[in-house]
């Protein structure tokens, strides 16, 4: 399995156990599931409507939360429009820095660079429709994970930035 990392951060992202679909060469997107934690339903053969009490406040412990945001410790944030420009400004600046430092062709960073604008116009023009995630360590200049939901209203998908990833193998 792979776990893919915030090459600035460190932090882990996401891993190869979904399926990443690669979105105009620069994001790997993911759809997630909302699962149920803390729901632990513990059932030793009794009779529980002839206990007291029966079920009555089960639910106080459970809640819903996206997989991939629980798995790997996601925080969410909040951006307006100009704030999230200007993060993803200096991130795409420091991904470049760090793809330069790891031996990229100038053809692989304007190709980085191309997409990412390109994919970058698309958040904009649909920013109120995204939730935004930072990493575990919620560093203000790691990756911010996007979060949208597909047409259906009920899916939700993440997107994460191809090249600002680092793979380790586990």
């Amino acid at each position: 399995m792979l776990i893919y990392k915030d090459v600035i951060t460190g932090d882990e992202m996401i891993s190869d156990s979904y399926d990443l679909k690669l979105v105009d060469g620069v994001v790997y997107e993911a759809n997630c599931a909302r699962i149920t934690i803390g729901a632990d339903n513990i059932d030793i053969g009794a009779n529980p409507s002839a206990e007291d009490g029966g079920d009555e406040g089960a639910d106080d412990q459970s809640q819903s939360v996206i997989d991939i945001v629980h798995s790997f410790r996601l925080n969410e944030t909040s951006f307006d429009k100009k704030s999230y420009l200007g993060h993803l400004k200096q991130y795409m600046k420091k991904v470049k820095e760090s793809m330069k430092t790891n031996g990229a062709s100038d053809d692989e960073i304007k190709e980085f660079e191309t997409g990412a604008s390109a994919f970058a116009k698309k958040v904009v023009g649909s920013f109120k429709d995204w939730e935004f995630f930072t990493g575990e360590s919620m560093d203000p200049d790691g990756m911010v994970v996007l979060l949208n939901y597909r047409e259906d209203g009920t899916t939700p998908y993440v997107c994460v930035w191809k090249h600002g990833l680092s793979e380790m193998k586990v």
